[in-house]
């Protein structure tokens, strides 16, 4: 059993050789505005919405050197957290992670601080997954040195835990973490010969890794979505041209359920269509333009079905919902710019024409 990896990497540096963001990189604040937050020029900018749906922008918020990958999470306070790479500067190729927050929307952001690495001197091993627990503690979850995974949490105070060795070994270069309905962080991820989970046992404690799940997938496509019950829905392709659902919480294992429309990654958030609450998942189809289903969450036996929507980008979009829980996405556009599009108030999943930022 063999699974395909999709993490793209450039071999003159080991960094991605293409812009890959992870989370919520659509971020929405607390008084319901939208920013956006993309990777650029080693740093990172951002564009804010503002009356009318229209957004200002670029604002550059630092970053000194960034590798073209960003991580963005937030938790109940909405406090964008963002995770980047960046070279030491101390050996060729050698690389850290870095953490900086933005409070208040369209305000400037914390300065970046080192994270370190597991790896005290790290090469690029994968892209870090990160998210943010109901007590607004960030975790940052990598893959390591050895194949296996390592986290970094912060502690009540805002301080950090030292790196956590959570183990593993052959591990896919793009994990996805989410949070329960429990308030509990949990990972997921895969080796070549199938699917991994780590879970917190209690609220701020050290995930631990539960044994391999063996089934064929495609590393690189990892999304996931908390459902009603409570518990997280992992979703990615199988190499057969399915999507497939593991959801361990609700007793689901690795299910087929639908056809892809593509190859490459996905994404996946929760919304409301029609008063129902709906699990959307994105991919880009073989022509790479953005392509969006939906069907009811947790309900997997009904199956979906894809409608391509806008131009060709790079990489699925980021999915996002305003404060009444319908749909907004953003995708990189070919020529490097963002265009966003929302979901439009008539029945069904239907989205206005994208518009360029």
């Amino acid at each position: 059993m063999v699974n395909r990896s999709q993490a793209p990497a450039d071999p003159a540096h080991g960094s991605p050789a293409a812009p890959r963001m992870h989370g919520g990189w659509l971020a929405r604040g607390t008084e319901g505005r939208f920013s956006v937050y993309v990777p650029r020029d080693g740093e990172v900018v951002r564009w804010t919405e503002g009356p009318g749906h229209r957004y200002s922008g670029p604002v550059d918020l630092g970053g000194d050197g960034l590798w073209p990958y960003l991580g963005v999470a937030q938790g109940p306070d909405r406090y964008a957290h963002m995770v980047g790479i960046r070279s030491t500067g101390t050996g060729e190729g050698y690389m850290e992670l870095v953490h900086s927050v933005q409070f208040q929307t369209g305000r400037p952001n914390a300065a970046w601080k080192s994270l370190g690495h597991s790896n005290a001197q790290a090469l690029w091993y994968g892209n870090p997954a990160v998210t943010v627990d109901p007590q607004g503690r960030l975790y940052v979850f990598t893959r390591n040195g050895g194949g296996g995974v390592s986290c970094r949490a912060q502690k009540d105070n805002g301080a950090w835990h030292p790196w956590w060795d959570l183990q593993g070994n052959d591990t896919d270069q793009n994990p996805v973490a989410a949070v329960t309905g429990a308030g509990l962080v949990e990972l997921y991820t895969s080796t070549h010969q199938g699917l991994r989970r780590y879970v917190q046992s209690e609220s701020g404690g050290k995930p631990v890794g539960e044994a391999l799940v063996p089934t064929p997938m495609v590393q690189g496509t990892l999304a996931a979505v908390t459902g009603p019950s409570g518990h997280v829905t992992a979703f990615y392709t199988d190499g057969q041209g399915r999507i497939c659902a593991w959801s361990p919480g609700r007793g689901l294992a690795p299910t087929p359920f639908a056809a892809a429309v593509g190859n490459g990654p996905l994404t996946a958030t929760a919304c409301l269509i029609d008063g129902y609450e709906c699990t959307v998942l994105a991919q880009c189809d073989g022509e790479g333009r953005p392509a969006f289903a939906a069907y009811v969450m947790e309900r997997e036996e009904t199956g979906l079905y894809w409608t391509a929507s806008g131009p060709a980008v790079l990489g699925p979009p980021a999915l996002a919902t305003d404060a009444g829980g319908a749909l907004t996405a953003a995708a990189l556009t070919a020529d490097g710019g963002v265009a966003v599009t929302r979901q439009k108030a008539e029945p069904g999943l239907s989205l206005e024409p994208w518009v360029r930022i």
